[in-house]
């Protein structure tokens, strides 16, 4: 490559590893059999998220968060509110503070998708969701994915994608090698898609033409005639996801004395809390099931992945075509370099 004599630059650069380790083995060998059932890939669409880079960790970013934002503006006012406390509560030294609220002005009345405070870098960064597919189905979740076994409906999701860094360079297995080589041209190409989203999408190539991989996450879908439609969030274990189809089940949105009337669609009755009841015990004494179907509807747990575009200078920011509900406003009360918060101003 002209452009790059000697040495490629990390954003290019997929380093594969092998490692003398019978989980690793199993692990590659699991990855290679499931591509090979479910060859084809389904994009589903952008999700955003919060990266920082800390003075000596150039070219690497960590993730701040779970990255399953569905708008640009959102994770902007997410890195509003991040500022604006570690300002409030996190600092002593003024020129600290005054770092962090400069940052949270511009974040107040601009649509930037990077600020620096206190010499680390924020930035807004973009993902592609999408899922695998063969033979008509989605890929379940995979016998190596780590997984529990506990049907507490209130356990937390532990984060496998908080602190995950972002590190093109970083030695990988065969599998996912393969994986990222084969998803480097990946773009949206199909109709449904507005022309200015395909345009962008092929600008990203060159412009980002490195990929990652981040951690792995489980949905529930419902399997309709030719889609498939969301159920639940997004979780980092596949009994997770499960135990969200469990509560989507038997835990209705409850009707409160305050707040305005369910509409009739919210509303379960009692013989069908009763169906959903009896369905969900039958689920729950099974072993990491992932499919149950009730009155007709098919349910699934899936797996989901995600890809980053990588560029010379880190992970992608949203694209022009990525769109907004609304724009950058002012949403804490102002506070000054002393920390002293003044409500109403």
């Amino acid at each position: 490559m002209d452009d790059y004599p000697g040495k490629s630059p990390d954003h290019l650069t997929i380093n594969v590893t092998h490692r003398d380790d019978p989980v690793f083995e199993v692990t590659q060998a699991d990855a290679f059999a499931s591509v090979r059932k479910y060859p084809n890939i389904v994009v589903r669409g952008p999700l955003f998220g919060l990266a920082e880079q800390r003075r000596g960790e150039r070219p690497r970013w960590r993730l701040l968060g779970e990255l399953d934002t569905g708008f640009p503006q959102m994770t902007r006012d997410e890195l509003n509110s991040l500022l604006w406390f570690r300002a409030k509560d996190d600092v002593e030294d003024r020129a600290v503070r005054r770092s962090l609220l400069e940052a949270v002005t511009r974040l107040e009345t601009e649509p930037v998708n990077e600020v620096t405070a206190d010499g680390v870098r924020y930035r807004v960064v973009r993902a592609d969701e999408f899922t695998r597919i063969g033979g008509g189905r989605l890929e379940p979740p995979r016998a190596t994915d780590p997984d529990d076994d506990s049907w507490d409906l209130d356990a937390p999701d532990p984060s496998r994608t908080k602190g995950f860094v972002v590190d093109h360079a970083a030695a990988v297995g065969l599998a996912e090698g393969i994986d990222r080589a084969g998803l480097l041209q990946l773009s949206y190409t199909a109709s449904r898609f507005p022309e200015d989203v395909r345009a962008d999408s092929q600008r990203a190539l060159t412009t980002h033409p490195g990929v990652v991989l981040l951690p792995t996450t489980f949905r529930v879908v419902e399997r309709k005639e030719l889609s498939w439609s969301m159920v639940t969030g997004q979780y980092s274990t596949p009994q997770g996801a499960r135990r969200a189809l469990v509560h989507h089940l038997t835990r209705p949105v409850p009707e409160l004395p305050d707040l305005p009337e369910l509409p009739e669609w919210m509303k379960v009755d009692e013989k069908e809390a009763a169906i959903h009841a009896r369905a969900a015990k039958k689920f729950t004494a099974r072993r990491r099931p992932n499919e149950l179907v009730v009155r007709g509807r098919q349910y699934e747990v899936v797996r989901v992945e995600r890809v980053m575009r990588i560029g010379p200078d880190g992970p992608e920011t949203p694209r022009p075509s990525d769109v907004d509900d609304y724009g950058p406003s002012k949403i804490h009360p102002t506070m000054d370099e002393h920390g002293v918060v003044t409500y109403g101003a």
